[in-house]
């Protein structure tokens, strides 16, 4: 009998050295990355494969906007492309940040190639304004306890400095147990100085991120409408769950609503991951969540945000991983 899946897309951030060569080694649609290599090569661009084989990873190069959105379209949607059918039920997909374009296409509301011109058009325009930045900084302990009040209080600290004069901060996306925030140079500054250290790691700033999601991205979403147009979009033959925990049904779309959402509403304001996995989990049931590569970082967002719906009794990581012992329900494709 097949397994129920939602299929859970990966954003920015997710290809990094321990993945470079992750196309080659995984054997990925050769025809179809030959035409996303065709498609950068006409505009100036390194190709995929060629950023994919290099002998080494540069962070200055693979995290490029324009370089690592590309890259890891390519990896996610080969990746949905090999899942076995004849085991697995797709009922719905999502995804994180950027992941959201990609889940349109795994859904069929954008073309394999239409989701590319997507990816790879909004990874330049952002690369080419790069307004503000992102750091990433968690609430809940090492075990996954932590719930709204440690949330609160993080935010607080986040709209404290976001009132200042000449400072911005907000939140980017809710991760279900890590928020990442967005700023300017002194909002994100400002909080790396007055929040506690966590880990010898957070707050966490990451390299050559926008402020992705917040009112900073306004221009860029404008010039993305400009360049993308929703003649690219077409009914989804898979239900979608956004960022907002809102779910898009299979052949019924408002397709004019699902374009303004996706080069608007999606690109300017918080993307609330753990909404959609809520709403993944408790509108669809499914027996497992199948993330996508490169990577597998995202694993631990996905099972934060389960605990924090209740699902199937999970209250932190040692029960988590203590029942996927027993009955797996996460299958990381990148890991």
């Amino acid at each position: 009998m097949k397994q129920t899946a939602i299929v859970i897309a990966p954003g920015r951030g997710t290809y990094n050295k321990a993945e470079l060569g992750y196309l080659r080694r995984h054997g990925a649609q050769a025809g179809l990355i030959a035409t996303f290599n065709d498609k950068r090569r006409a505009l100036g661009q390194p190709t995929l494969s060629a950023l994919d084989r290099a002998d080494r990873f540069d962070a200055a190069v693979h995290t490029r906007g324009d370089n690592a959105s590309a890259l890891i379209y390519a990896c996610a949607y080969a990746d949905f492309l090999s899942i076995d059918r004849d085991r697995f039920d797709i009922i719905g997909v999502t995804g994180n940040s950027m992941g959201w374009y990609i889940a349109l296409s795994c859904a069929g509301a954008l073309s394999p190639t239409g989701g590319f011109d997507v990816v790879n058009t909004m990874g330049a325009l952002m690369q080419d304004a790069m307004i503000g930045g992102q750091l990433i900084y968690p609430y809940s302990d090492a075990n996954w306890r932590g719930g709204a009040a440690e949330r609160a209080t993080v935010m607080q600290l986040a709209d404290d400095i976001d009132e200042r004069k000449d400072h911005t901060l907000r939140l980017s996306i809710d991760l279900g147990g890590l928020l990442v925030l967005a700023g300017d140079e002194a909002g994100l500054a400002a909080f790396e100085s007055a929040a506690p250290k966590r880990d010898q790691r957070f707050p966490m700033r990451l390299p050559n991120h926008g402020a992705f999601h917040s009112a900073l991205q306004v221009p860029v979403a404008k010039k993305g409408q400009i360049q993308l147009k929703q003649s690219l979009f077409s009914q989804p033959d898979l239900p979608l769950i956004d960022g907002r925990g809102g779910l898009w049904h299979s052949g019924s779309a408002d397709l004019a609503a699902l374009y303004e959402y996706t080069l608007g509403h999606q690109v300017t304001e918080p993307y609330d991951f753990a909404a959609a996995i809520r709403m993944a989990a408790q509108e669809f049931c499914p027996d497992v969540f199948i993330i996508l590569g490169p990577g597998s970082t995202l694993s631990g967002a996905v099972a934060q945000s389960l605990i924090r719906c209740g699902w199937k009794g999970w209250k932190d990581k040692a029960g988590f991983q203590a029942a996927e012992k027993s009955e797996p329900s996460l299958i990381v494709m990148g890991g």
